[in-house]
C-alpha cells in the first residue's frame, strides 16, 4: 500500500491510497464515523427556563455543539473505574449557561457555556442556543462525557468522510473538440484549449460520466473509468479533534479488532465433516 498527502490543513485530509481495495477503506471509514470517541453534552439539568424554547429542544440543541476533545485525560463511561452512574472527573465535564436579557433582547451564544476544564470547550463560540426577549432567562448545568457515533450522531468527529475510485480520463483521437463536455463538467474538470480537450483537475471527477453522455460522437470521444486499487480518501472533522489523531485513533481500533479476530480463529476448533 502506498500513501500520498494531497491536501492537509486543521480540518481536512486527503490522501490518494494505492495498493488497497474498497472493503478495507469502507472498514476504516464506518470505524472512523461511528467509533472513535469525542466528547458532547449528554445530560442537561435545566435550573430555569423562561425562554419560548421547550426544555427538551435546548437540551438538543447543546447536546450538538461540537466540544474540543480530550482522548488522552478522560476515559468512556463504560470503561472508568468510577462505574458511577453519575461520572466522576475522569469520565465526566461540567459545563454551566446562565444569560438573561435585562434590558433589551439578546442571543445566546455557545460561547456563554462556561467549562471546569478550559481544554473542553465549544469549538466555535458563535453557535446560536436560543433568543430571550427582554426580561428572559436560562440557568443550565450540562454533563459532557465521551462516547461513540455509533450511539448517537452527536459523538461523530467528523462531519464528512468519504472515499472514492481514482478517475482516469481518457480522450480519444475522434474528438473534434466541440466542447460539449466542457459546458456540462459540474465540477470543471475538463478544459478547451487551442482547440483540443484536456483534463484539468482530475482529483475533482465525480465519475458521473455526463461528459461522455453530453459527448455527440457515436460512441462518444471521451472515455470516463478509474484505476482498480487505488482511491482518494477525504475526511473533515467538525474541529473536535485533529485529523491526524482521528486517523491514528481509528487504525488503533481496527488493528485491535484484527488481533482480536486471529486470536478468536486460531482457538475456534475445526470440526470435522
Amino acid at each position: 500500500m502506498e500513501i500520498e498527502v494531497l491536501e492537509k490543513n486543521d480540518t481536512s485530509l486527503r490522501l490518494l491510497i494505492k495498493g488497497t481495495n474498497a472493503a478495507f477503506l469502507n472498514s476504516l471509514r464506518r470505524t472512523i464515523i461511528a467509533e472513535v470517541p469525542c466528547m458532547a453534552i449528554d445530560e442537561v439539568v435545566i435550573i430555569e427556563n423562561s425562554s419560548i424554547l421547550h426544555d427538551e429542544i435546548l437540551a438538543h440543541r447543546l447536546g450538538l455543539i461540537p466540544l474540543k476533545t480530550d482522548l488522552d485525560n478522560y476515559n468512556l463511561p463504560e470503561e472508568c473505574p468510577c462505574q458511577s452512574e453519575f461520572g466522576c472527573n475522569l469520565c465526566r465535564v461540567t459545563l454551566t449557561l446562565q444569560a438573561e436579557a435585562a434590558e433589551a433582547p439578546r442571543t445566546v451564544y455557545s460561547g456563554d457555556l462556561k467549562s471546569e476544564n478550559p481544554e473542553i470547550v465549544p469549538v466555535s463560540p458563535n453557535i446560536p442556543i436560543v433568543k430571550l426577549a427582554t426580561g428572559q432567562r436560562v440557568m443550565i448545568e450540562a454533563y459532557a462525557k465521551l462516547g461513540r457515533g455509533e450511539k448517537h450522531a452527536k459523538w461523530q468527529p467528523v462531519s464528512a468522510c468519504t472515499y472514492k475510485y481514482m478517475p482516469k480520463i481518457e480522450i480519444l483521437e475522434i474528438c473534434d473538440a466541440c466542447g460539449e463536455c466542457v459546458k456540462i463538467c459540474p465540477k470543471k474538470v475538463l478544459v478547451k484549449t487551442k482547440g483540443e480537450i484536456e483534463v484539468r483537475d482530475l482529483m475533482a471527477c465525480t465519475l458521473c460520466e455526463d461528459c461522455a453522455d453530453a459527448c455527440p460522437k457515436e460512441p462518444p470521444a471521451i472515455k470516463i473509468g478509474w484505476e482498480e486499487g487505488n482511491f482518494i480518501f477525504q475526511m473533515e472533522t467538525n474541529g473536535v479533534l485533529p485529523v491526524e489523531r482521528i486517523m491514528l485513533e481509528a487504525l488503533k481500533i481496527l488493528d485491535s479488532r484484527f488481533a482480536e479476530f486471529l486470536k478468536e480463529l486460531k482457538g475456534a476448533k475445526i470440526e470435522e465433516a
